[in-house]
Order: structure tokens, then C-alpha cells, then sequence
């Protein structure tokens, strides 16, 4: 069984996010179980670690929980609006507060927005790559075509297989023998 964290990455007050990470683990093919990962719920502050991230010497108990959610699954989907052409702040946050949890982990975005987060998509790329994740292609909701702004998917035949795909691509990157039900 493959272990996929759906991370809604969205905090605003109203946010639609959650629906759009709701509909994306009911996507999600059997052999595929979805751990729900909600960074409003997390409550990260601004990064507050004393130490660099690299060094693994997590201080408070906020970022050792986080930790272990990431530690707890195989793979990543990043569930994320688009601000002004670039990713929520909270999304790049909650990314700077770990390193060596992000080394070598399947990750693909979800991206939502008028034009489907695509310049969000982009930038938050070179993050990734930047971190050592393993990014697989993604898919994009687009308001009043897939979504709507109260957060309603409607999603057609190319959304559908995008999802799946997505799913297919974690689940191949994820290195043989090293889902978290094999490591026990």
C-alpha cells in the first residue's frame, strides 16, 4: 500500500482549497491509501527553528510533527492556490521548515486559480527541485471551467486523467521497497 499526503496548503479564512483536496483523494486508485494534511490545521509559524533545516535538530514540537506527517507517507501532493503569479506563503513556509524529509520524495502539485496556477506551478518547481523532491507532473483546476470559485470540482474526461496520471507517477517514483508499510 502506497502512503500519499494530500497537503491542502491554503490558510485563508476562505479558502476552497479543502474541496479541492477532497475531490483529489477520491481520486485516488486502490493500492493507494490518502493521508488528509491540512497546513491551517498544522499551524506552522514563520520558521522558528534555531537550527538549519539540514541539520535535523528539530527544536519545537510543531516542526517534529510535521516532520513525522512527512515521514509517514511515501509521497506528496501539493494542493495550492496561485497569489499574484507565485505560491502561498504558507505553502513555502511549511516547505523551508524540513530538508532531509523532502530528499528523494514523490511530489505533484495540484494547483487551482483562474489559470490553473501555472506561474505558481512553475516557481514552486524550482523549490522543489531545489530540495531534492522527486516532482512528477501534476494537474490544474481552473475557475469556472473545472472549478468553481466556491470550491465545487466539476471536472472533466482531461482533469480526471490528469489525476490519475499524477497518481500512476507518484506511485512509480516511489523507490522499491521503501513505502511505509515495508519499512514497518
Amino acid at each position: 500500500m502506497t502512503r500519499i499526503g494530500i497537503v491542502t496548503s491554503s490558510t485563508r479564512p476562505t479558502r476552497i482549497g479543502h474541496h479541492v483536496a477532497q475531490w483529489v483523494a477520491t481520486q485516488a486508485p486502490e493500492g493507494v491509501e490518502v493521508e488528509p494534511i491540512d497546513l491551517r490545521d498544522l499551524a506552522l509559524p514563520l520558521l522558528d527553528e534555531p537550527e538549519m533545516p539540514s541539520s535535523g535538530q528539530y527544536a519545537h514540537e510543531h516542526t517534529k510533527r510535521w516532520a513525522a506527517l512527512v515521514d509517514g507517507v511515501d509521497a506528496v501532493v501539493f494542493v495550492m492556490p496561485e497569489y499574484n503569479r507565485g505560491y502561498n506563503a504558507a505553502l513555502k513556509n511549511a516547505i523551508d521548515y524540513l530538508y532531509a524529509q523532502w530528499q528523494g520524495k514523490p511530489v505533484a502539485c495540484v494547483g487551482y486559480g483562474w489559470g490553473g496556477a501555472e506561474y505558481a506551478r512553475a516557481a514552486l518547481r524550482q523549490t522543489l527541485d531545489r530540495v531534492g523532491m522527486v516532482v512528477v507532473d501534476g494537474a490544474a483546476l481552473v475557475f469556472e471551467k473545472t472549478l468553481s470559485t466556491q470550491g465545487a470540482v466539476t471536472a472533466d474526461d482531461s482533469l480526471v486523467a490528469d489525476v490519475a496520471a499524477l497518481y500512476g507517477g507518484l506511485v512509480a517514483a516511489v523507490p522499491t521497497g521503501q513505502d511505509t508499510d515495508a519499512a514497518g
